[in-house]
């Protein structure tokens, strides 16, 4: 037998995909380095563009998909596997969950787990409630919830099944592309096809750099928490992000998949621990307390939260959205592409029921859990203590404040064993992000080489290098409020592919509608309904339905007639077999 020769094995790079995404993307970091208070002026304006004419199709998008996925597992299309009809999970539930979790929040849950409720505490949403009260501290659990329940899950939950669906129940292969085949038939492999994998790569390529971005940010603030740095700027940033691009890099080229799968596990104890000692150290009580209040200022308000806009033109709210409500769900949509093919390798063999449930609520109520314990420590001590937040004096006025970079490191500065705890948040923060940005580079290496399932080492390099300067002329775009910058090019990045998933959904329901599994309902219920029909034409409501052996062997069917030794209606022309079939 001959061997197979090594050009054939080696994938096969697109080169219009990988041309086009490459090309613009290396034009993005070049004009950040030679313009960038340019760019800095055209990403600010753009952004306001968005979010004065766009925000509502992101709000409306983001409750869209929550509905859709909703429908799609309390619907007859909930039993619909994600596979061969009699194949089962191929992992365990627990393993299932403890993948997913480490795939979607890691590093933001680090950033955001205190800075964003102590945030909408001493500043609450315009036009909501008084800030620093009893009803601003439940306005700051719902709007933080709102943020990380179900929306987020939802997104990744549509591109999850949409993939797993193709891959595993049509033998498609994992390019985004590929799950659009039911609305755009071969042109899914052909010109709009190549558009929708260069979308994919850019979202990618921009979420990633964002997560980029904010570890950096709070690993820079935890280096001058520990004292081993000053100042905190760009130059400092930069450093940083070289190191975690190195890392994650070599993670993605090596091939040590256990290494890095172990490196997650104890991630995700390690996180475990550190949520442990702030549960216990802290204001147990209170945080017990706060679980199930908090889960119902959610719910109470979701509606609210999930139509607010910048329709009446109040400015400040609009600030608002485009710093906090806009800017998630364009990082969420950025994210996408990678973690919805996570998911979707991780849940063959599971119905979309199955996955629709673990996806939104597992996620959900982790995030519940991680917020009530760092940010109900955080908002406590600022309610007894007062020293979480700043304060100044801007224009006559009292402007409140929260470093959200460091508010994890001022929260753990107030508890025992500090100093140990900020390096342990450090490697936290930078170990979530290696395990996730390895894949993200080996995603855009995939999409950029056909879907291949290991792309050439080279690809994910290049692919792991953008990111890392993308990432680094983002946060200088942004300079003394380097957030800002993550925040307003992220926006700008996603618009496109909001577009691209709300026709994954089209394309996703015309896939369902034609699957075997509801072909052979809609048949049977024809079949039975004219059984019936017969039946109540000849006998009234006194008939029955039975079944006979196939004379050809092949299967039971049912058979609309009349039996000669009953007295009531009986339903069936058939000869008697040796062993009816019920």
């Amino acid at each position: 037998m001959s061997t197979p020769s090594k050009a054939r094995d080696t994938p096969k790079r697109d080169w219009v995909v990988f041309s086009i995404t490459a090309l613009l993307s290396i034009a993005f970091v070049v004009w950040g380095f030679l313009d960038k208070e340019g760019l800095k002026t055209i990403s600010a304006d753009a952004q306001g563009g968005v979010i004065k004419y766009l925000g509502w199709l992101f709000v409306l998008a983001t409750t869209g998909f929550v509905v859709f996925v909703i429908w799609l597992a309390i619907s007859k299309y909930g039993r619909i596997r994600l596979g061969r009809d009699d194949e089962g999970p191929e992992f365990r539930t627990s393993s299932w969950i403890a993948m997913m979790f480490s795939a979607g929040m890691g590093i933001g849950l680090m950033f955001f787990g205190v800075a964003e409720p102590l945030t909408y505490y001493v500043s609450p949403p315009p036009g909501t409630v008084p800030p620093e009260t009893v009803e601003a501290f439940k306005t700051a659990m719902g709007t933080t919830m709102f943020h990380w329940g179900l929306q987020p899950w939802a997104i990744y939950a549509v591109v999850g099944l949409a993939i797993g669906y193709g891959m595993y129940r049509k033998g498609r292969s994992q390019l985004l592309s590929a799950a659009f085949t039911s609305l755009f038939g071969d042109r899914a492999n052909g010109p709009a096809g190549k558009i929708i994998d260069i979308l994919a790569i850019f979202a990618t390529l921009f979420g990633s750099a964002a997560s980029l971005g904010l570890g950096a940010l709070q690993i820079g603030d935890g280096m001058k928490f520990a004292g081993w740095v000053g100042d905190v700027g760009t130059p400092i940033l930069v450093v940083i992000i070289a190191v975690l691009t190195c890392c994650f890099i070599l993670s993605a080229v090596s091939g040590i998949a256990r290494g890095i799968q172990w490196l997650s596990n104890i991630n995700m104890v390690l996180a475990l621990l550190l949520a442990v000692f702030v549960f216990v150290v802290g204001p147990t009580l209170l945080i017990l307390n706060l679980i199930p209040s908090a889960l119902g200022d959610y719910i109470q308000d979701y509606v609210a939260m999930s139509s607010r806009t910048g329709a009446d033109g109040d400015a400040a709210l609009a600030d608002w959205l485009s710093t906090w409500t806009i800017f998630y769900w364009a990082w969420w949509i950025s994210w996408t592409p990678f973690v919805g093919m996570f998911i979707a390798r991780i849940s063959r063999g599971r119905t979309i029921r199955q996955f629709v449930t673990g996806v939104l609520l597992v996620p959900t109520m982790v995030s519940l859990v991680w917020f009530c314990v760092f940010g109900g420590a955080a908002i406590r001590r600022q309610d007894q203590v007062g020293d979480m937040v700043t304060r100044t004096i801007e224009d006559g006025k009292e402007v409140v404040s929260v470093n959200s970079t460091g508010a994890l490191f001022d929260l753990l500065d107030t508890m025992p064993w500090s100093g140990v705890t900020a390096v342990l948040v450090m490697a936290l923060v930078a170990i979530f992000f290696v395990s996730g940005a390895d894949s993200a580079s080996i995603v855009m290496g995939s999409l950029s080489e056909k879907g291949a399932h290991e792309p050439r080492k080279q690809t994910v390099i290049f692919w792991g290098v953008l990111t890392g300067a993308v990432a680094a002329i983002m946060l200088a775009v942004g300079g003394s409020t380097a957030l800002d910058g993550l925040q307003s090019i992220t926006i700008i990045a996603s618009v496109p592919f909001v577009v691209v998933m709300l026709l994954l959904c089209v394309a996703l329901y015309k896939d369902l509608r034609s699957d075997k599994v509801m072909l052979i309902e809609s048949r049977s219920s024809l079949l039975v309904e004219r059984a019936v029909a017969i039946g109540e034409g000849s006998y009234g409501d006194d008939f029955d339905l039975v079944t006979r052996y196939s004379e050809t062997g092949a299967h039971p069917i049912v058979h609309a007639g009349v039996e000669e030794e009953v007295d009531t209606g009986t339903v069936d022309t058939s000869k008697e077999s040796p062993e009816p079939t019920t």
